[in-house]
C-alpha cells in the first residue's frame, strides 16, 4: 500500500510520526506520506520536523516516509505563493485541501491549486470537467478518498477524470490508526467509485510513480 495524503499529531492526527509510519508499516504499507495540514501560520514550522524524522525513520525502516504537507483552506490568492515556499521548506510532496462538499472550502480553490502545480488535489469534491482537463494538462494528481465524507463525491472525481485523462491516486487522509487500510480495501474503494480492475491497477502505479518522482 502507497499513501500519499496522512496526518499526525502537528495537525489534527492522534500520532506522532515515527508511531504513523510504524503502525503502517506493521500494517503492511511500502510509502506513507505524511502532510500535516498548514497554511501561512506553522508550514515552517512542520515541513522541517517532519523532513527531520523522515529521515530518521527512512535509516532504520523498511517503509519509506516522505514529508509533506497539506495547505488547508488557504486562500486561492495565496495558494501559488505557499506551494513555493512549502518545497522550499522541504516538503516533497505537496497536497491542498480541494473543494469537498462537507467543509466550506472557499470557491476557486481547486483551480488555484491545479495552477500552482501541487501534487495532489486532495478530495475535489466536485470538480469540474475544465478543472479536471488543467489537472491533465499540469500532471496534477486527482485523489479518490478513503475518508468518510470526502468519499461522498469519490464517483463524480473519477468520470471527471476519466473524460479528461487526469491521473487519480487512491488515499486515507488518514488521522487517526484505524483509517489505514489495506491495498485490497483501497480496491473496494476505487470499485465503489465505479472504477475498473484495469483503472484501480493504473491508478495504483500512478502513486508509485509520484512516490518515486518526489523521492529522487
Amino acid at each position: 500500500m502507497i499513501d500519499l495524503h496522512t496526518h499526525s499529531l502537528f495537525s489534527d492526527g492522534d500520532l506522532i510520526p515515527a508511531e504513523l509510519a510504524r503502525r503502517a508499516e506493521s500494517a503492511g504499507y511500502r510509502v506513507i506520506a505524511i502532510t500535516d495540514h498548514a497554511d501561512h501560520s506553522n508550514y515552517d514550522l512542520i515541513i522541517p520536523r517532519l523532513v527531520r524524522v523522515c529521515e530518521h525513520i527512512n535509516a532504520v525502516s523498511s517503509i519509506r516516509a516522505i514529508p509533506g504537507v497539506e495547505l488547508t483552506h488557504v486562500n486561492p490568492a495565496h495558494i501559488a505563493g505557499l506551494v513555493v515556499e512549502a518545497r522550499k521548506a522541504g516538503a516533497k510532496i505537496v497536497v491542498v485541501h480541494g473543494e469537498t462538499i462537507v467543509e466550506p472550502v472557499i470557491a476557486g480553490t481547486n483551480r488555484a491549486a491545479i495552477e500552482a502545480g501541487v501534487d495532489i488535489l486532495a478530495h475535489p469534491g466536485l470538480i469540474s470537467p475544465e478543472e479536471a482537463r488543467l489537472a491533465a494538462q499540469r500532471s496534477v494528481c486527482l485523489e479518490v478518498s478513503a475518508r468518510k465524507g470526502h468519499s461522498l463525491t469519490n464517483g463524480h472525481v473519477v468520470r471527471q477524470a476519466r473524460q479528461a485523462g487526469a491521473q487519480l491516486v487512491l488515499n486515507t487522509d488518514s488521522h487517526s490508526p484505524s483509517d489505514l487500510i489495506t491495498r485490497e480495501f483501497a480496491r473496494r474503494v476505487g470499485q465503489g467509485a465505479g472504477m475498473t480492475d484495469e483503472e484501480i491497477d493504473v491508478m495504483f502505479q500512478n502513486s508509485e510513480m509520484l512516490a518515486g518522482r518526489v523521492n529522487r
